[in-house]
């Protein structure tokens, strides 16, 4: 059916003009060279008001944006601009878990914050590039329009980090891999944090420790982990913090063969509450559980207060990060600073220029000794009605 001119209000003809054929048609937007010509000002200071609005009055930015929004102009195309500067104005953050892990582990959480801080006092956006751990494909990394990558907590050998790697772009890693040439690289020593933790827990008597850790490896694994894989572990934060509990242990002279390691591949409460379901199951001697991480605790605390087993009195349980919900539940913990490791990566890429040479940025740990962890009471051990 064709209308004619008559057939549609008068708002709409101003608005949207009309066609030869009557019917309606939208304005072509305008263009920086018309909106220039509308205000009778240079194509520099409407690109300006876009860009560089340091360099214009807040009275003349103000009456060019007032112009582009009644013209319909939509700002610069931010793909001409990045195609002409060679610049993406956005940070990768490549996460090898799922979109919802950044928003849903604390500390994943807090090193985003800071990152986020970092970017935002540069100006710049940042993209999340999350790719699954048990598939390959590399097409996201390939494809992320970005001026660089922070790469977090990946494992050695993942084919995400090594396309990271073939890009022309600055790359910074937080936490792992280790030792990577050219990349600068932010992280805790979680050896000595994991070192001094033991420390405490043997200081406190116990000898009978069991271990829930986060995935060591490539490939689902759930259940113990036996001295193969724990020696072939791809994860360098699991890997250290696994060392400095034997070195620790060692000092009271505990084998390490001897000491039961539970994996678990998800990083959830969840995980953490099974796990330790399986490991005081199998050794339900152990007085102490020590956990890589705080999130992985917390998961042991539930198990026990389902069990009906007193913390500490019953069981010490530990963990290592320092998230605030391990916090607020008194966890005997180390705390890392969290925010500032994704601050301080995002300042090193983003401030990086043409230095050349990797810089390598180790932030402080800190033992806080909570209300879970207490004196071994061996004599009062009766584990068999558990």
């Amino acid at each position: 059916m064709l209308h004619s001119a008559t057939d549609f209000p008068a708002e709409l003809l101003n608005r949207y003009g009309s066609t030869m054929s009557g019917l309606p048609n939208v304005r072509r937007p305008a263009t920086l060279a018309s909106l220039a010509a509308e205000l009778g000002v240079s194509r520099t200071t409407v690109s300006n008001a876009y860009n560089r609005p340091d360099q214009l009055s807040a009275p003349l930015r103000a009456r060019v944006l007032e112009a582009a929004r009644r013209l319909g102009y939509p700002g610069p195309d931010p793909v001409a601009r990045s195609l002409r500067t060679r610049k993406a104005g956005a940070v990768g953050l490549l996460l090898t878990e799922a979109l919802s892990y950044a928003f849903r582990d604390p500390a994943a959480t807090g090193f985003l914050e800071g990152l986020a801080l970092a970017c935002e006092q540069a100006g710049q956006g940042l993209l999340l590039i999350p790719v699954s751990p048990e598939h390959a494909d590399v097409t996201a990394v390939h494809q992320a329009g970005v001026d660089g990558f922070v790469v977090y907590s990946v494992r050695e050998d993942d084919p995400h980090f090594l396309a990271v790697l073939e890009r022309p772009v600055p790359t910074v890693v937080c936490d792992q891999p280790h030792g990577v040439e050219g990349v600068d690289r932010v992280g805790v020593d979680d050896r000595a944090g994991m070192l001094s933790l033991t420390r405490h827990v043997t200081g406190l008597g116990h000898r009978r420790v069991g271990v829930l850790c986060m995935r060591l490896g490539e490939g689902r694994h759930d259940g113990l982990a036996d001295q193969q894989r724990l020696q072939n572990a791809t994860y360098p934060v699991q890997r250290d913090r696994l060392a400095g509990l034997r070195d620790g242990l060692a000092e009271v002279g505990v084998d390490w063969a001897d000491v039961p390691v539970i994996e678990r591949f998800e990083h959830s409460v969840e995980a953490g509450q099974n796990g330790a379901a399986e490991l005081l199951g199998a050794r339900p001697d152990i007085t102490a559980v020590i956990c890589t991480s705080d999130i992985l605790a917390l998961g042991a605390l539930r198990y026990a207060g389902d069990r009906g087993l007193a913390v500490p009195d019953d069981l010490t349980i530990t963990g290592f990060d320092g998230v605030p919900e391990a916090e607020r539940a008194g966890l005997t913990t180390v705390r890392q600073p969290l925010l500032e490791k994704g601050r301080v990566a995002g300042e090193l890429l983003l401030e990086r220029g043409d230095r050349n040479r990797p810089r390598r940025v180790m932030l402080p740990t800190e033992l806080l000794v909570g209300t879970t962890s207490g004196e071994s009471r061996t004599e009062q051990r009766f584990f068999s009605g558990w």
